[in-house]
């Protein structure tokens, strides 16, 4: 997933999902708790192509 698209998701976000992803990601531990989920890593898996 390239900048472009990561700014597109954003944008389509609601003004509070956005600030629960900036608030997420500005905590490593919270971001890496989060990408460590079967769910993320489900999601991370589709959006990289990989089945």
């Amino acid at each position: 997933m390239d900048q472009k698209n990561v700014d597109r998701l954003m944008q389509s976000l609601s003004p509070e999902q956005r600030r629960q992803v900036e608030s997420i990601l500005a905590d490593r531990k919270q971001t890496e708790k989060l990408l460590n989920t079967p769910q993320a890593q489900a999601l991370l898996k589709k959006l990289m192509g990989e089945k």
